[in-house]
């Protein structure tokens, strides 16, 4: 079943989205050359309590992995897709590019957003796959409006990545988003027409998260149970946003 939200709380998950936001910014700052992924994990989990609110990732329980997440951030370096772990044998070199994955819970209601960071200077390859990635994130929010499918915004997503020479993770996929973490519909980023296509109405709240690899789509799980990789070892980009359907078009809650 799809929720839609009052303006009441669109409001409240405004405000969780601000606070995400807020520790992305931070964490562009702190990602450079020389830092460790655990580094960006202790001033993220700071910011949440400091703010009175509840990490999203933190003790979220999945089954495939067989345990609760341990972190507040996921932190996914190069070839690593998502549910990259912070650790702090993980030093970000120069040409690294790492997403960050971060949400939160505040007054009942959540947020969740992701970025990806280059760490000093990287290939001309990765920097277009990083563009093309926040591109097609940019194209897909334009499509969050009343009356329009889900799948005009997996569509443009993948027509977008294609066109340019790379490829859509299948395996992991964008959702909605409320009172819970995932709630219904999943959206991926593409068009998979064994799925329902529901027609988006007002109140909706989608996270909207291309992942993008240079190589190949395919992704396998490492030993640990949680990082997903490109099976080709190829970069991979991620960003994501929550947008809410309103009548005057896209509500993007995760930034100003």
């Amino acid at each position: 079943m799809i929720v839609r939200k009052t303006a009441a709380e669109l409001e409240k998950m405004r405000r969780s989205g601000l606070l995400v936001f807020q520790i992305l910014q931070k964490m562009k700052e702190i990602a450079v050359e020389g830092a460790s992924t655990m580094d960006l994990e202790i001033a993220a989990e700071k910011m949440i309590a400091d703010a009175g609110a509840k990490p999203a990732f933190k003790g979220y329980y999945v089954p495939a992995a067989g345990e609760a997440y341990r972190f507040v951030l996921c932190t996914s370096v190069n070839e690593e897709i998502v549910h990259g772990m912070p650790n702090p044998r993980r030093i970000l070199k120069n040409g690294d590019i790492v997403s960050i994955d971060t949400g939160v819970k505040l007054d009942g209601y959540y947020g969740d957003s992701a970025v990806t960071v280059p760490i000093g200077e990287i290939s001309e390859k990765t920097k277009k796959l990083i563009e093309v990635t926040r591109e097609s994130l940019e194209l897909a929010i334009d499509q969050v409006r009343a009356g329009r499918r889900l799948s005009d915004i997996c569509g443009t997503v993948e027509e977008h990545v294609v066109s340019n020479g790379f490829s859509v993770v299948r395996e992991y996929v964008g959702h909605g988003i409320g009172t819970q973490l995932h709630e219904e519909p999943q959206v991926p980023n593409y068009v998979d027409r064994r799925n329902e296509n529901p027609r988006l109405k007002e109140g909706m709240v989608l996270a909207v998260e291309p992942m993008v690899n240079a190589g190949r789509p395919e992704a396998v799980v490492r030993k640990d149970h949680w990082t997903a990789v490109t099976k080709d070892g190829s970069n991979s980009a991620h960003f994501e946003h929550c947008i809410a359907v309103t009548e005057n078009g896209p509500w993007v809650l995760t930034r100003p």
